[in-house]
């Protein structure tokens, strides 16, 4: 029994006959992979694996399990959960060009080129809105437990009123979160008002995201989410760096609700 029950499990992770074509897995990368893992297989950020040389059966086995949601992060930012959304759009064939291509391609070396597509994720169209206290409705309030913050999210009319209309959010629309240390108590845990949220020490930054015509137009359609763009500002309401690309991979899956996580939320404010 124990043999038959390891030959299933073998079995099932042994990729699909598919006589590889590493040409279309360079143009799938291209479309699909490249503005985090780079065109050759360099990624472009410290917290996103190279795949440059990579076994072609692991990136195989591992792309299936995310299409297949074997794999998969415990909320919609994790990176497992981004890339439950960038492999569901990879068929079986075309994973297995996928990871041919990754294969084919010598490791890292220092220096090495990143995506051509990297400019169009990096930059961001947003501006801070200086008068978002006045003109904005504050609509909701989160908890980060595994980050000790609290944060509080604005949005502005343009987008209210759509969203409670049951219309989709029209360019023009802007989410603003302030993002707030958790007040600590001796313990180092964080402080829980009356209303069940942290009570909120220090300001950290604001994140941001807005639509606007013609924003999406250099995203890659893999990644692409309508016009919306997305931006990190310090407390000099100053942008910090980002690669938009990991946003895009985040919020893709949410296209019926016009990208957004907190829809309803924004549809339920007063």
């Amino acid at each position: 029994m124990r043999r038959v029950f390891a030959l299933v499990v073998v079995l099932s992770f042994t990729p699909q006959l598919h006589a590889a074509d590493v040409e279309a897995g360079k143009a799938k990368v291209a479309a699909v992979c490249a503005t985090c893992h780079g065109q050759n297989g360099i990624s472009v950020s410290d917290a996103i694996p190279n795949l440059a040389g990579q076994r072609a059966t692991y990136i195989e086995n591992q792309l299936r399990l995310y299409k297949d949601g074997i794999r998969k992060g415990p909320n919609a930012a994790h990176p497992a959960a981004i890339m439950n959304a960038m492999a569901a759009q990879l068929s079986p064939a075309q994973i297995a060009d996928v990871a041919a291509y990754f294969a084919s391609l010598p490791g890292p070396v220092p220096g090495g080129a990143k995506s051509e597509q990297l400019p169009n994720v990096a930059k961001t169209h947003l501006v801070f809105p200086e008068n978002y206290k006045a003109t904005f409705v504050k609509y909701h309030t989160i908890n980060f437990p595994a980050t000790k913050q609290v944060r509080y999210y604005f949005a502005n009319r343009a987008a209210v009123e759509a969203a409670k209309a049951g219309r989709p959010v029209p360019d023009g629309a802007y989410i603003l979160a302030e993002v707030h240390a958790a007040k600590l108590d001796a313990d180092g845990k964080p402080v829980t008002g009356a209303d069940g949220f942290y009570v909120a020490d220090k300001p950290l930054l604001y994140t941001a995201m807005a639509t606007g015509a013609g924003w999406g137009r250099d995203v890659p359609e893999a990644l692409r989410n309508g016009n919306w763009n997305y931006a990190v500002f310090n407390m000099e309401k100053q942008h910090r760096p980002i690669n938009q690309a990991e946003c895009f991979a985040c919020h893709k899956p949410l296209d019926t609700t016009s990208y957004l996580f907190t829809l309803k939320q924004i549809a339920d404010s007063k």
